[in-house]
């Protein structure tokens, strides 16, 4: 077990890695946002699930999340300040940083995918509107200050993160304490409009949601939802039932790259696979380790087998179990078993 004292020093090196790294926006930088045209947002396909990971600039990912929260009518229901909006949206995406695939843009398309699954899946009937804000508010922050390095890393490392957070969730206890001091920057606050109880809760959703995109949270909690789901039990009013259902959809949305079509999904993997070799790299020459083989540049020629097992083990399952909470993830079950289908062509040449 750490000190106190390691861990205040942990805290203090954190502090100032982010602070160091990040800023918050000022009410300069979000004039355009305040500006900007709405009509151009229709034609963007937000709504669809095969919207184009790709298709937007940054500047536009930042307005199509402003317009989502409008599509949602969460401005109105739960008066939140526009200005405090692109505020927070805008510091946000400066607390990302510049690595292959855990950046601002797989933010924005995560929650990008929350929100065409609340159109086209059914979900608005089952989810509470503070359900919807905190969750949407997760996807967009579930990974703020993003290394570029798992969980597994911090700890082989021996990172501040770990030494301050533990190797439970490490980065994903990071990703909402980040989120939670972007809020409490001045002008940030979007809940600041809330009910002390409303707070709390729509708090909790958040951290929930974001401690939900941790991998090892999805295989602890999978086998009980595919056994609701296998006996029927399709009710959510039950607290600790509603809680594993919201837990799988963050993950279906995080996951979300693999029901897209083919070229996007191909591209995000070549993403991924580039920040999982940089971190291969630094376990070999850092730590002196052999990395896993979907780490090591050397087995470059094993991905396409690793997607197979990838796409089989962890994505199908969950979207299949989802299409029987709702018809609308079946297209989403179908296009991630196509892309499997590729993958597996590609393995066998």
């Amino acid at each position: 077990m750490y000190s106190e004292l390691e861990k205040a020093m942990a805290r203090q090196k954190v502090a100032i890695e982010v602070i160091s790294y990040h800023a918050t926006a000022t009410p300069k930088d979000i004039k355009k946002y305040l500006d900007r045209q709405v009509a151009q947002v229709s034609s963007w396909q937000l709504r669809s699930t095969k919207f184009d990971d790709f298709s937007l600039t940054s500047d536009e990912m930042v307005i199509a999340a402003i317009q989502m929260f409008e599509d949602l009518d969460l401005l109105s229901k739960f008066n939140i300040d526009e200005t405090a909006l692109c505020l927070f949206l805008t510091t946000v995406r400066k607390n990302y940083r510049n690595i292959p695939y855990h950046n601002w843009r797989h933010a924005f398309n995560v929650a990008q995918v929350f929100f065409s699954i609340l159109v086209n899946c059914g979900l608005k009937s089952i989810l509470t509107e503070l359900e919807v804000l905190g969750m949407m508010v997760g996807c967009l922050c579930h990974d703020l200050d993003h290394r570029g390095t798992n969980n597994a890393f911090q700890e082989k490392s021996g990172s501040a993160l770990a030494l301050l957070y533990g190797n439970k969730a490490t980065m994903e206890q990071h990703h909402f304490n980040h989120a939670v001091m972007i809020l409490s920057s001045e002008g940030h606050n979007i809940f600041e409009s809330l009910s002390s109880d409303d707070y709390s809760r729509v708090m909790n959703v958040l951290k929930n949601a974001i401690l939900a995109t941790d991998l090892s949270t999805y295989f602890q909690l999978r086998s009980k939802f595919f056994t609701l789901i296998d006996i029927g039990e399709l009710e959510w009013e039950e607290e600790e039932k509603r809680d594993i259902l919201k837990s799988m959809l963050m993950t279906a949305c995080d996951l979300g790259a693999c029901t897209k079509p083919w070229p996007i999904q191909h591209r995000v993997a070549k993403l991924v696979t580039d920040e999982f070799f940089d971190q291969g790299d630094k376990e070999k020459q850092q730590l002196k380790i052999q990395p896993q083989a979907l780490m090591d540049r050397e087995k470059e020629h094993e991905l396409p087998q690793l997607q197979v097992t990838w796409i089989d083990s962890v994505c199908l399952p969950l979207y299949k179990a989802l299409s029987k909470v709702n018809n609308g993830f079946i297209e989403m079950a179908m296009e991630a078993a196509s892309n499997r289908d590729k993958w597996k062509i590609l393995a066998s040449r």
